[in-house]
């Protein structure tokens, strides 16, 4: 069974439902079990064997925190911590990483006349990635005293069970959310703001992405030898809009469930694609893992050696970065890359750039992070390149016979993208899903766009043209 997403009708009109319901009326101290069990359930709709991964998980993180508050010797206290954060890389590195070590693992051997080994064929548990950085930041945050004392077992399986943000982030804290767990405040206020920002999450999901997509993935299935100059750029302009109409709108909606329930989740996006330089895109992309990597690998890295450690590091952090994204060459490359950009930034790009128009630094952050996405969609490192290739026209655009491409690009796609663009830059605070001050007559008029939204977003799930979120297979 597929897991039951935000998108599915199965979620809209009855998980959802029956949950916000129950949880509303449920008395005050009965809130955080309920939700703790609604969210279990909901990750076993569809990972029903891979409950005990997430269980196992929780119990580590538990009893590594518990064991590290107790602990009073320092060199003690780092040894558990070391060992608490290692038990989490290897359940992540068991399923995400097995295959690609035991692949490249062959190859050696296979030069050395050694027999191949079995390849494993675990499938990665949904979720995994986030809840894991979930889980040793906890730690971490016990080890550093930022917690003022581990939380009971209940507690910390429902931080890391919450439904709105298991599946793919944001990226909590204990640190955020800590004190939410024991009290929060909930109004109808809040839950209309959670409700408008859930459907303007729909929206960019259902309606732009997912209709983008249907070009872009056509595309990107063809050779990219057989790709014309021209639908490689198409391809590229979807998929750039794509990824982020994808994510953002995965974010809106676990911000706008959470707040729903009296949480106030941390952002995750603040309009990447206005960005004025690489370092910048990545102070407003994915933000909840850009802090996390910040604060929990690039700081204690250390940082007093002067710029050649600031880039040794900024190596050593997007490479893992990449590396977090998929067990591939091209999730590794694409890391490197914006290594490399971030590196030659802080050896006085950022500098030079602040010295030119905002337009052309626009210009050169899109261009650098679209060469990133190529990396990033890419199958293989092979492919990538013959990808660029095309973009450059030299694809050969000797499409199939049978490839028919007003099936895949269509009116829709130049008005998805058209739309793609407008709200992809900072003109309204009605596109962040903010909360207006408006007058009586504009919140009518905010009413009735959303509820079009709402309506176009079954409309679209009722033709059968959904897509997985991107983000669920990191």
């Amino acid at each position: 069974m597929n897991p039951l997403l935000f998108t599915d009708p199965a979620f809209l009109f009855f998980f959802a439902p029956i949950v916000l319901t129950g949880y509303w009326i449920a008395p005050v101290s009965w809130r955080n079990g309920f939700l703790l069990i609604a969210s279990m359930l909901l990750y076993a709709w569809g990972e029903g064997r891979y409950v005990a991964v997430l269980a196992g998980s929780i119990a580590i993180n538990w009893t590594f925190g518990l064991s590290i508050a107790r602990c009073e010797r320092p060199r003690l206290r780092r040894l558990v911590l070391v060992i608490g954060v290692a038990s989490n890389i290897g359940l992540l590195a068991l399923f995400k990483y097995a295959p690609f070590f035991i692949l490249n693992l062959d190859l050696l051997l296979n030069r050395l006349g050694i027999p191949r080994l079995e390849p494993t064929h675990l499938r990665l548990p949904i979720g995994l990635s986030f809840y894991t950085f979930m889980g040793i930041s906890y730690l971490v945050d016990i080890f550093r005293r930022d917690l003022e004392k581990p939380s009971s077992l209940a507690r910390v399986a429902l931080f890391m069970t919450m439904f709105p943000h298991l599946i793919a982030g944001p990226i909590v804290r204990m640190t955020e959310i800590g004190s939410q767990l024991g009290h929060r405040f909930w109004n109808s206020e809040g839950v209309a703001a959670g409700i408008r920002r859930f459907v303007i999450g729909l929206g960019k999901k259902m309606l732009i992405a997912n209709t983008l997509a249907t070009a872009a993935d056509a595309i990107f299935a063809l050779p990219p030898q057989q790709i014309p100059a021209s639908h490689a750029w198409l391809a590229l302009v979807c998929y750039t809009l794509q990824i982020y109409f994808d994510f953002s709108g995965y974010s809106d909606m676990a911000i706008g469930l959470a707040r729903m329930l009296g949480f106030q989740f941390p952002e995750n996006f603040n309009y990447p694609y206005v960005a004025q330089s690489v370092t910048d895109f990545w102070r407003r992309w994915h933000m909840t893992l850009s802090a996390w990597l910040r604060d929990y690998l690039f700081f204690p890295l250390g940082v007093r050696g002067g710029r050649l450690q600031t880039i040794r590091n900024l190596f050593i952090v997007f490479f893992l970065c990449g590396l977090w994204h998929g067990a591939a060459y091209n999730f590794i490359v694409w890391g490197l890359w914006y290594g490399v950009l971030l590196s030659v930034e802080q050896l006085g790009l950022a500098k030079g750039l602040r010295m030119i128009p905002a337009p052309f630094r626009i210009a050169y952050t899109l261009a650098a992070v679209m060469c990133g996405w190529i990396l990033f969609r890419s199958p293989t490192l092979h492919y990538a390149l013959g990808f660029s290739k095309a973009l450059l026209g030299f694809g050969g655009g000797a499409l199939p016979r049978d490839w028919i491409a007003t099936q895949f690009i269509n009116p829709a796609t130049y008005v998805a993208i058209a739309a793609g663009v407008v709200a992809a830059i900072p003109l309204k605070s009605f596109f962040a899903g903010a909360a207006p001050h408006w007058t009586p007559a504009a919140r009518i008029a905010e009413f009735t766009a959303l509820s079009c939204v709402f309506i176009a977003v079954l409309a679209t799930a009722a033709g059968d043209t959904y897509n997985p979120f991107i983000y669920f297979r990191f």
